[in-house]
């Protein structure tokens, strides 16, 4: 007598929600990132993807819990269907990771962000209010987000900036230039996240007595939170651009010492009747 094994229909599921999770995960990603959908719309999706994921892990969890105890198939599809639904719950999870370590912030600065405004605002639809935090609060968890001064001319410093800013990638779309020690330079930025968030840094560069001060600012245009990106990124520019000063100076120690001037000869002394010639 033949004995029939059946496969577990809860295996089965994981494997097919498993599956289906993966391209829900990165198909709403490629099209958040090409502009193809809005943001509340791949937020929706997102959180149906997350759902479908958890679902996969649950089933392959209830399946491989009755597989132990009856002995069916069904171990490869609920293994594989458990691996499928990890693989699309990491990225929520280190996301949510992300939301509990940071306040809920889409914009931040050195200064009033009145003195740095973005540009992007009138090409997004129903941008919503910016989400700020105390300054004290801004100081404690991002300690180097503050205005630096470095004893350099505007034209040197914003040489320096400008190319950290090509650097590191960023999409300039508003360049302002300083052709003369006393004018301000301004570089406006977008960033465009992993997940498919714009982001905007904005840096003014601006000559102090002694010196030359940079101010800089990044806010999300269309994100409900920025998940600690625009106060790493003003921290991580920073901080970098003290390390570019410091390597700038050191291999350049009289860039700003003043040229000497060189005496000018004397004129000749005329002597005699004026004409300089020897005598009759």
């Amino acid at each position: 007598m033949r004995v029939l094994i059946k496969t577990s229909k809860w295996a089965i599921w994981a494997r097919r929600l498993g599956s289906l999770a993966l391209p829900l995960v990165v198909i709403p990603v490629f099209m958040h990132r090409q502009g193809l959908v809005e943001s509340p719309v791949f937020l929706v999706l997102a959180a149906f993807a997350a759902a479908i994921a958890g679902l996969s892990v649950l089933c392959a969890m209830v399946a491989l819990v009755r597989l132990w105890h009856t002995g069916d198939q069904g171990w490869g599809r609920a293994l594989l269907g458990l691996l499928l639904g990890l693989i699309c719950l990491a990225p929520f999870c280190w996301y949510g990771y992300l939301a509990w370590r940071y306040p809920p912030v889409t914009d931040m600065a050195t200064v009033e962000r009145g003195d740095l405004p973005l540009v992007f605002e009138p090409d997004t639809i129903a941008m919503p209010p910016p989400r700020l935090i105390a300054p004290d609060e801004q100081a404690e968890q991002f300690p180097n987000v503050t205005t630096r001064t470095y004893p350099l001319d505007v034209i040197q410093l914003f040489a320096l900036v400008d190319r950290q800013v090509r650097d590191n990638g960023w999409d300039v779309r508003l360049r302002s230039e300083p052709l003369d020690y006393g004018q301000t330079g301004r570089i406006n930025a977008r960033i465009l996240t992993l997940p498919g968030w714009r982001e905007e840094a904005v840096l003014r560069v601006e000559p102090v007595a002694g010196g030359t001060k940079v101010d800089m600012r990044s806010a999300s245009i269309n994100a409900p939170h920025d998940f600690g990106s625009n106060g790493n990124r003003i921290s991580d520019f920073l901080v970098a651009l003290d390390a570019g000063v410091t390597t700038f100076m050191r291999d350049n120690p009289n860039i700003n010492e003043p040229v000497p001037v060189e005496d000018e000869p004397s004129p000749e002394v005329q002597t005699g009747d004026g004409a300089g010639t020897e005598g009759d």
